[in-house]
């Protein structure tokens, strides 16, 4: 009887790992055919998606081309610009400075910043705090859509941009609204924020980045997007005649991008593979760097879509498989989505490297939502 039970229960545990073999091998499958088939569907050259579950599992996907031209297929280990998703690292920086009691949420920008001549010709220079300038309630227009600046930024491709070289396109301009009175998304806010970030540390941010989230993290796929030439860049798409470079392939074939990515700095500034940026959201937001309840404190209306709210560098999203956190992005050539959904303690990340939007037909979000609710299936 001994060797019976013995045997049964050998049976099993063999049966167990076969099944498990099986259901994730079948899951791979239902993920990449949804994948191939949004790529198609939304006419993207390329698409890259990586889900971060449970304790620590983890899954990758792509389809289509990181080179159309040159019919190179897109990889697993391939890079994009993740846009504006960058802020969310440096939202978690200024919240571990915020912990560490050098930054204050609701102290004026200009105790940190006063001190510049320029200063005091930003939009509502005097009542702007840290908490608006996080949570996009400053007033502080945007400076990378002044068509002054993107003339500028294809006229010089070679030039290094430092913070104030960028905010000159917004001195003296009148704000749409006053400080704390309304909101509106901005590059300019999280440029402001990482020179404050600088200001009371005294070091340079990326090399923060590294120290403070990077390393510990183990994000050994993770960059910043500091020159024209970034290893492991796939080619971008935009367009013909964008506003940024005016050409529809954004990589040159010297290798050097098509105007100087360096500009955008704490406004996005990093490129990664799409599976480093699933890991980053779901360490991020289940609280791994920075308390959570402080990221999403502070939310306001977002004109973001319906329902949709900000925090600190957080959108909040309501979907159909319950509130998700995360971040949108955007970059000549590239556009990327992530969503942390707690309900169900994973996070999907998705990139494409095209941002020719006159010629996409699906959202980058709603492929997103498409493979999170395979990936809840399996």
């Amino acid at each position: 009887m001994k060797k019976v039970r013995h045997y049964l229960l050998l049976f099993l545990i063999v049966s167990g790992t076969v099944y498990d073999a099986f259901s994730q091998a079948e899951f791979a499958v239902d993920f990449k055919k949804k994948l191939d088939s949004l790529r198609i569907a939304g006419n993207f050259p390329g698409l890259s998606a990586a889900v971060y579950y449970g304790t620590n599992n983890s899954f990758t996907a792509v389809s289509g081309y990181a080179d159309i031209e040159k019919n190179i297929l897109l990889q697993p280990g391939d890079c994009m610009m993740q846009g504006s998703v960058g802020k969310t690292y440096v939202s978690a920086m200024a919240l571990q400075l915020v912990k560490n009691g050098k930054i204050n949420l609701d102290e004026k920008v200009s105790t940190y910043l006063g001190h510049y001549a320029w200063y005091y010709r930003i939009p509502n220079a005097t009542d702007i705090t840290v908490r608006m300038i996080l949570n996009h309630t400053s007033g502080v227009m945007r400076y990378e859509f002044k068509e002054q600046f993107t003339k500028d930024l294809t006229l010089f491709p070679d030039k290094v941009w430092a913070p104030e070289d960028l905010l000159r396109y917004i001195l003296d301009e009148k704000a749409p609204f006053m400080a704390g009175e309304g909101w509106d998304y901005s590059d300019t806010n999280y440029i402001l924020l990482g020179m404050i970030i600088e200001q009371v540390t005294g070091e340079k941010y990326y090399d923060l980045l590294r120290d403070n989230i990077l390393v510990p993290l183990t994000l050994l796929h993770t960059f910043p997007s500091d020159n024209r030439k970034l290893k492991r860049l796939v080619q971008g798409y935009a367009g013909t005649n964008n506003e940024f470079g005016g050409k529809d392939k954004v990589i040159g074939e010297d290798g050097l991008f098509i105007v100087n990515p360096q500009f955008e700095w704490t406004g996005g500034g990093i490129y990664s593979t799409t599976e480093d940026l699933a890991k980053w959201g779901k360490q991020l937001y289940e609280g791994q760097i920075v308390d959570t309840t402080l990221l999403l404190s502070a939310a306001v209306p977002a004109k973001l879509g319906r329902d949709v709210k900000y925090g600190l560098g957080v959108i909040i999203r309501p979907t159909s498989l319950g509130v998700a956190y995360g971040h949108s992005g955007f970059f000549p050539g590239y556009m990327t989505e992530m969503l942390y959904f707690p309900r169900h303690n994973m996070c999907v990340a998705i990139q494409t490297n095209s941002s020719d939007f006159k010629n996409l037909r699906i959202s980058l979000l709603k492929c997103l939502m498409e493979i999170a609710i395979v990936v809840k299936r399996n």
